[in-house]
C-alpha cells in the first residue's frame, strides 16, 4: 500500500505521494482536491481551493470524507463550506472565479469544486448556467462532481446528467473507476483553466460506490498545454462580471465558440480518449464510455472475446473519457474502414447522435447503431442501468449475426445466458426491505396517524413510508421534489373531497427549502399540517448537521412570523424544555401523544406544525460510542414467559431491535441488545413482560460507549485466537488469478467493512482490485451486495460481479443470500457458499405476529444446489459471534475467517489480519472473530460446545408426573409425550393438580378418538394439546407474578448482564389503569414481595373472591376456555379422515389470541370470527361425509 520499509496506514489514502493506495471512489473525489493543490505547489503557483455542494447519494459521503481531512484540508489551504442547497453552494463556487478576478485577491487563483447528486443539479441549473456563462480563471477553475443514479438505487428518480450538463456548455468528463476520478479530475482542473468553462465529472453509482487500487505519483499526470493558433500564447479567458446586455453575446460567443474548441484541442492533446486494438482490416467498432466501457469489456470477455479474439474478428473499441464535446479528430480515426459502429451507452442517445453527427456526410461512413437496430427494433434500452450481463446479452444476437463469431454463436447456443437460467434456482423468500433503525425518530413520527388521515411522503428517511403497509403510515400520496413537499397540496385540494393533509418533512430538507413550501401553504390558505422531524442531522445520507441550521426556538419564531395558525412540540424527554423560551401558545407534549397532537392541530384551519424532536437514533448511537453522550445504564428486556408474542411492542416502537423468537410456548418477543439505541418506545402498552435491567458493573465497563458485552469463558481454551499459526493451512479451492467475492448482508451490520478489509488486504498483497458495493437504501436495513474482484494484473472489467461469475458467495444474511437477482452470479461448477444460518427478522415481522422467516433448511438447501455444494459451509455466524464475544457485530467477519479456512479466498491471512489491524476498529476483538471464524471451519467440534444450549431448566426436563393427575398415554418420546410433560406440571404450579387434571383428561380424550379414526396421527391431540395449555394459562396477575418470580428468569437476567443486575419490573396494572394512570409504573426489588404474595393467592383465581376475576378481560378468558372445550367436543364428534385437516387448524387457532387488555380482546375477536368460518366448512365438510356414507 506504501513502500515497504513504512508500516502502512489508512492515512496513506490522503497522505501517500507515490505509491498504491485502495480508494473508494468517494475517498478519490476527496483526496482530488490536495493532489490538485499539490500539483501548483510544484509548479509555484499561488492558488487556494474551494469545495461547496450539498450531500445526496451516491455523493452521500463525500461531505463526511472531507470534513474528516479537515486539518489536511487547512494545510493545503482548501476552504471547505458545505451549503445550504445546491443552488446556493454553485453560486458560491462562482464567487471563488469571482475573487480571482478582483483586484483585491490574497491568491492569484481558487480551484473551486461544487458537488451533488443529479436531482441537485436540477436545482441548481440557473446558477451553473450563469456560472459557465460567465467562465472560470485561467488560474482558478471550476469543477462539478455530478452524482448520477441511473436506476435509482437510493434516489427518487432514475438520473443520467450528461445531456443536461452539455446543453450547460460543460465539458463532460465520466471516469470508470477511483483511478480515473483522480487522474481525470486533475485534467479537468487544467481543463478548466485553459478553457475559461466549468468542467463536469459525472459520476456514476457504481464509481462512487466502487473501490480499487490507484497508482499515486506526481509526475502520472502532467497535462499538455493548449497552444493558440499558429502556435501562439494559450488562450486566457477574461471574467466578466457584468452580465448583462451586449457582455452576454459575447460571452455566449465565446462559450460555445473558442472556450469549446480549446476544450476539444485539450482532450485530443492529452490523450483522454482512446482506442483500443485497431487494424487495417477491423470492420466493426464498439464505442462506449466511463464505467460503461468496463462492463462493455466484461461482457466481451464473457462472449469469449478477449484483445486476441477481438483483434482476429476484426473488432476495435474507443473508450470515452469525455463524452461532451465530443474529439472528431478521435471518432474520425476510429471510423476509418470500419462497416459498422455500435454504441453502447446508457440512458439517451448523446454519444450515439454526437458520433452521427460528426460521420453525417463521410464517403464510406460506416453504419452506426445503438438503441435500435438497423430495422427499427430495440437494442440497447433507454431506461434503468446497463451492467454487463445485460450488455453481453444485447451484444451477442448482434455481433452473430455478422458472422464469424465461434465463441459468441457458442455462447448463445447455451453455455451462457441459457444454460445460467436452467439452473435457476427457486427459493422460499421473504423480502427485505429497508427500514427505519432501531430506536428511530421516525417510528413514532410517521407511524402514529390519526386513523383516515392523508398523508404526503417526504424526502429521504420519510420516503421510506412508501414501502410500509398503510396501516402503519396511512393513505400516503406524492413524493415530491426535494422542498416541495406539501406544495403538491396546493393543487390538488380544491379538487378532492378531503379537506387536510398531513405533510412529513425532516429538518434537513426545511432548512435546504422546505420552508418555501411551508410559505406557499400559508399564502394559499389550505389546511395542512407540516409534521417536521427535528432530528438535528440529515440521516439518509450519512448523518451531516444542515448547513445554516437554526435552533429550534428560532425555527418555531420563523414559523409564526411567516403565519403559521398554531405550533405542538411532542419530544422524547421534556426535560430539555425546562429552560427554553418558547413564543407564547407553543405548547410542548409528550410524544406518547402523538396521534392527539395531529388530531388537534387538523381542527385549526390553515397551517400548522407539529415539530417531533427527538434525535437521530444513528447519529446518539455514534456520539455514545464516542462519548459525546451519556450511555443510559438501564436496557429493557423482555420477561418471554409472560410475553404473548402479541406484536403490540413492535407496532409501538416500529423497532427492529424488538425481535420475534420460537420458545417452547409459542413465538415470542426478545430485545436485540446489540442493537438497541435505548429508546424504549417498546415499553409503551400494558404489557407486563418488560424489564428494566442495569448490568452489573463489571460488564457496563466493558462493552464501548457503556454498553453490556461478556466474552464467554471457554474462548479461554482456543489457543489459536492468540497464535493463528496454530490453525492448519486451508486448502486452495478457488483460482488465485482472478478472483471475485460477492458478499451479501444488511446494512449496518459491517458488510462494506468486510468489503473493505478484503480490498485492502489484496492492495497490501501486491494484487489488482476491483470492488463495488451496492448499498442503495442500506443504511436503513436494506440489503447490501458487495463484490470483490482480485487479480494478479490489471484486468479491465466491471466491479459488478456477472451472472455465474462468483467464486465466493459470502452469505452474511441468508434473506439477501436467497435472492434471485443476487444468488445468479453463483455456477454449480464454480462457486463457493459460506452462509450463515442466522435468522435476522425483517421489518414485517416485527409489526406481523403472522409473518415467520422462511424454512431455513430449504433456503440453505437451494442455496447448494446453486453453488458447490460439497463444499459449501453453513453456521450461523451472529450466533456464535454473541456466543463468544457478547456481541454479533463480529458475525461478519467471523464468516471471513470461515470462508478463508474454507479455502476459497485467494489471499493469506496475514494480509487479511493486516487490513483489520488498518481498519482501527477493535482490533483485537475482529482479529479474534476472524480466527475463530478458521477455527469453526478446521474443527467445527471443539467449537460446538460455544453456541450449545444451556442445560435445560428442571421443567423442561419432564419432573415426574403428578400423583394425582391420570397420564396420557401418548407414545413414550413422541411430540405429544414431550408437550404434555412440559405442561402438565406447569399447570400444577399455575394453579393445583385439579386444574391440570382437567387439562390432562381433555387431552387423553382427543388421542383417543384420534388413533380410533386416524390410526398413526397426532396433530389434534398435539394442537389441542398446546392450545388448550395456552387458554388454561391466560396471564392474569397471579400467573405474571409467578413467572415474574421464575428462577429461570433470574438465571437469564445473570447470563446477559451479570452477576449483581438490578432488576425492575415495567407493569401498568389494569385497576391503575383503570383509575387513569396513563404510564406503567418502575417497580425495583421491594416489589418481590408483593409478587410473592399474588402467586400464593391465586387459588382464588375464578373464585367470587378473585379480586381480579370480574374484569371484562377476565370473564373473556373463562369463556374461551369453556368455548374451545365445546369445540373440541364437536371436532371429536365429527371427526373423520375428510374433516381431520380442518379439526387440526380449528384446534391451533387459539393461537391467534395473543396480548393483553384492549390488545388481547381485539384479538379476541379476530380469533371468533375465524372459528366461525372454518366451524362452517368443517360442517359443510361432515356434511358431505354423511352423505357419502
Amino acid at each position: 500500500m506504501t513502500d515497504k520499509h513504512a508500516r502502512p496506514s489508512l492515512a496513506d489514502r490522503y497522505l501517500l505521494e507515490a505509491g498504491t493506495v485502495h480508494l473508494t471512489g468517494i475517498q478519490a473525489l476527496a483526496r482530488l482536491p490536495i493532489d490538485a493543490r499539490r500539483a501548483d505547489r510544484r509548479a509555484g503557483r499561488r492558488t487556494a481551493a474551494f469545495v461547496s455542494g450539498y450531500e445526496g447519494s451516491p455523493l452521500g459521503g463525500y461531505d463526511l470524507e472531507l470534513e474528516r481531512q479537515r486539518a489536511l484540508l487547512d494545510e493545503y489551504e482548501i476552504v471547505f463550506r458545505p451549503g445550504v442547497n445546491e443552488e446556493l453552494a454553485a453560486t458560491a463556487v462562482q464567487g471563488t472565479q469571482l475573487a480571482a478576478a478582483h483586484p483585491d485577491r490574497r491568491v492569484d487563483g481558487v480551484i473551486g469544486f461544487w458537488y451533488g447528486k443529479a436531482p441537485g443539479l436540477d436545482r441548481a441549473t440557473d446558477a451553473l448556467r450563469h456560472a459557465n456563462l460567465m467562465g472560470t480563471h485561467p488560474d482558478g477553475g471550476a469543477v462539478a462532481f455530478v452524482g448520477d443514479d441511473p436506476s435509482a438505487k437510493s434516489s427518487t428518480v432514475p438520473s443520467a446528467s450528461e445531456g443536461l450538463l452539455a446543453d450547460l456548455g460543460m465539458p463532460v468528463l465520466y471516469p470508470a473507476d477511483s483511478q480515473e476520478v483522480l487522474d481525470l479530475g486533475l485534467h479537468a482542473v487544467a481543463l478548466s483553466r485553459a478553457s475559461g468553462l466549468w468542467v463536469a465529472m459525472k459520476i456514476a453509482t457504481n464509481v462512487a460506490d466502487g473501490s480499487g487500487r490507484v497508482e499515486v505519483h506526481p509526475e502520472r499526470v502532467v497535462p499538455v498545454p493548449v497552444r493558440g493558433e499558429d502556435g501562439g500564447e494559450p488562450y486566457r479567458h477574461r471574467i466578466e462580471t457584468r452580465m448583462l446586455g451586449p457582455t452576454l453575446d459575447a460571452m455566449e460567443r465565446t462559450r460555445e465558440g473558442v472556450r469549446l474548441d480549446v476544450a476539444r484541442r485539450y482532450v485530443a492533446l492529452n490523450g483522454l480518449n482512446r482506442i483500443v486494438g485497431g487494424a487495417p482490416g477491423d470492420r466493426i467498432g464498439i464505442v462506449a464510455a466511463g464505467k460503461t466501457f468496463l462492463d462493455l469489456r466484461q461482457a466481451l470477455r464473457t462472449l469469449g472475446l478477449d484483445d486476441a479474439e477481438l483483434a482476429r474478428r476484426g473488432v476495435r473499441l474507443l473508450h470515452l473519457a469525455v463524452v461532451h464535446p465530443l474529439e472528431p479528430e478521435i471518432v474520425a480515426r476510429f471510423a476509418a474502414g470500419l462497416r459498422e459502429i455500435i454504441v453502447v451507452e446508457e440512458k439517451r442517445p448523446l454519444i450515439e447522435t454526437a458520433i452521427k453527427d460528426l460521420l453525417y456526410g463521410r464517403p464510406d461512413a460506416p453504419a452506426v447503431r445503438g438503441k435500435r437496430n438497423p430495422d427499427g427494433s430495440a437494442l440497447f434500452p433507454g431506461t434503468g442501468e446497463l451492467d454487463a450481463d445485460l450488455i453481453a446479452r444485447r451484444l451477442a444476437p448482434v455481433l452473430a449475426g455478422m458472422g464469424d463469431f465461434p465463441s459468441v454463436r457458442a455462447w448463445l447456443d447455451g453455455a451462457g445466458r441459457a444454460g445460467r437460467a436452467r439452473r435457476r434456482v427457486e427459493l422460499p423468500l421473504l423480502p427485505r426491505m429497508p427500514y427505519y433503525c432501531s430506536g428511530c425518530p421516525h417510528n413514532s413520527s410517521t407511524t402514529k396517524i390519526p386513523e383516515g388521515s392523508l398523508v404526503g411522503g417526504g424526502i429521504g428517511c420519510h420516503a421510506m413510508v412508501m414501502l410500509m403497509d398503510p396501516r402503519q403510515v396511512g393513505e400516503v400520496i406524492g413524493l415530491t421534489q426535494m422542498g416541495g413537499e406539501g406544495a403538491h397540496w396546493i393543487g390538488m385540494a380544491p379538487f378532492v373531497n378531503r379537506d387536510h393533509l398531513v405533510q412529513n418533512l425532516g429538518d434537513g430538507t426545511f432548512h435546504h427549502s422546505g420552508s418555501l413550501a411551508i410559505r406557499a401553504a400559508v399564502a394559499a390558505g389550505v389546511n395542512v399540517t407540516f409534521k417536521l422531524l427535528h432530528n438535528s442531522v440529515v440521516a439518509m445520507t450519512g448523518g451531516q448537521v444542515p448547513a445554516g441550521v437554526m435552533p429550534l426556538p428560532e425555527i418555531v419564531r420563523s414559523l409564526l412570523a411567516e403565519g403559521v395558525k398554531r405550533i405542538i412540540i411532542t419530544a422524547d424527554d421534556l426535560r430539555r424544555y425546562r429552560r427554553i423560551r418558547l413564543p407564547r401558545g407553543v405548547e410542548v407534549w409528550s410524544r406518547d401523544r402523538l396521534v392527539e397532537a395531529q388530531e388537534t392541530l387538523a381542527k385549526v384551519p390553515g397551517v400548522t406544525v407539529l415539530i417531533h424532536d427527538q434525535e437521530c437514533a444513528t447519529e446518539l448511537r455514534r456520539r455514545r460510542k464516542r462519548g459525546l453522550a451519556p450511555e443510559p445504564a438501564e436496557h429493557v428486556m423482555i420477561n418471554e414467559r409472560v410475553c404473548e408474542g402479541c406484536g403490540d411492542c413492535g407496532a409501538k416502537s416500529n423497532c427492529l431491535s424488538v425481535q420475534p423468537v420460537e420458545t417452547e410456548f409459542g413465538r415470542k418477543t426478545r430485545i436485540h441488545q446489540p442493537s438497541c439505541n435505548k429508546d424504549f418506545s417498546c415499553v409503551a402498552g400494558d404489557c407486563p413482560a418488560f424489564l428494566a435491567v442495569v448490568p452489573a458493573a463489571d460488564r457496563r465497563r466493558g462493552g464501548p460507549g457503556g454498553r453490556a458485552v461478556r466474552e464467554s469463558p471457554l474462548l479461554a481454551e482456543f489457543a489459536e485466537l492468540a497464535d493463528p499459526a496454530r490453525l492448519p493451512e486451508p486448502p486452495r479451492l478457488t483460482p488465485a488469478g482472478e478472483h471475485t467475492t460477492r458478499i451479501t448482508g444488511v446494512g449496518g451490520t459491517g458488510v462494506v467493512t468486510v468489503s473493505q478489509v478484503l480490498g485492502t488486504a489484496a492492495t497490501l498483497a501486491g494484487r489488482y482490485v476491483r470492488a463495488l458495493d451496492q448499498t442503495g437504501l442500506a443504511q436503513k436495513g436494506g440489503a447490501v451486495v458487495s463484490d470483490i474482484k482480485i487479480s494478479d494484473r490489471p484486468v479491465e472489467q466491471s466491479n459488478k460481479a456477472a451472472a455465474g461469475g462468483c467464486d465466493l458467495y459470502l452469505v452474511c444474511d441468508l434473506l439477501v443470500g436467497a435472492a434471485p437477482r443476487n444468488l445468479e452470479a453463483a455456477d454449480p461448477g464454480r462457486t463457493i457458499a459460506v452462509v450463515s444460518t442466522a435468522k435476522v427478522p425483517t421489518g414485517q415481522m416485527v409489526i406481523d405476529p403472522g409473518t415467520a422467516f422462511p424454512d431455513v433448511a430449504e433456503v440453505t438447501d437451494g442455496i447448494r444446489k446453486a453453488t458447490r455444494g460439497e463444499h459449501a459451509v453453513f453456521l450461523d455466524a451472529r450466533a456464535l459471534a454473541e456466543a463468544a464475544f457478547g456481541d454479533d457485530q463480529y458475525a461478519n467477519v467471523l464468516l471471513l475467517g470461515a470462508a478463508y479456512q474454507a479455502g476459497a479466498l485467494p489471499l493469506p491471512a496475514e494480509p487479511i489480519e493486516e487490513a483489520l489491524r488498518l481498519n482501527g476498529v477493535r482490533v483485537e476483538q475482529n482479529l479474534r472473530a476472524f480466527r475463530l471464524g478458521r477455527l469453526a471451519v478446521a474443527d467445527p467440534e471443539r467449537v460446538a460446545p460455544l453456541t450449545a444450549p444451556a442445560e435445560p431448566p428442571a421443567r423442561r426436563a419432564a419432573p415426574e408426573w403428578p400423583a394425582d393427575v391420570p397420564p396420557v398415554a401418548a407414545e413414550p418420546g413422541s411430540e405429544l409425550d414431550r408437550l404434555v410433560r412440559i405442561r402438565v406440571p406447569d399447570l400444577v404450579a399455575y394453579q393445583d393438580a385439579a386444574y391440570a387434571r382437567r387439562y390432562a383428561e381433555v387431552v387423553e380424550r382427543v388421542r383417543r378418538v384420534e388413533a380410533e379414526r386416524m390410526p398413526g396421527s397426532a396433530a389434534l391431540a398435539e394442537a389441542v394439546a398446546r392450545n388448550l395449555y395456552k387458554l388454561m394459562a391466560y396471564k392474569d396477575e397471579y400467573e405474571v407474578a409467578r413467572l415474574s418470580l421464575d428462577p429461570e428468569l433470574a438465571e437469564t437476567v445473570r447470563a446477559r448482564f451479570g452477576d449483581g443486575a438490578r432488576v425492575r419490573y415495567r407493569l401498568h396494572p389494569p385497576t391503575l389503569r383503570a383509575l387513569g394512570l396513563r404510564r406503567k409504573l418502575s417497580l425495583g426489588p421491594w416489589f418481590r414481595p408483593v409478587l410473592a404474595l399474588l402467586v400464593r393467592l391465586r387459588r382464588l383465581r375464578g373464585t367470587p373472591f378473585d379480586p381480579f376475576g370480574r374484569a371484562h378481560v377476565r370473564r373473556v378468558e373463562r369463556e374461551l376456555i369453556a368455548e374451545y372445550l365445546g369445540v373440541v367436543d364437536r371436532l371429536l364428534d365429527g371427526l373423520t379422515p375428510g374433516t381431520h385437516a380442518t379439526a387440526v387448524a380449528i384446534a391451533e387457532l387459539p393461537d391467534l389470541v395473543r396480548g393483553y387488555e384492549q390488545v388481547k380482546l381485539g384479538n379476541v375477536a379476530r380469533y371468533r370470527a375465524r372459528l366461525a368460518e372454518l366451524t362452517a366448512e368443517f360442517e359443510e365438510l361432515r356434511a358431505e361425509v354423511r352423505a357419502a356414507e
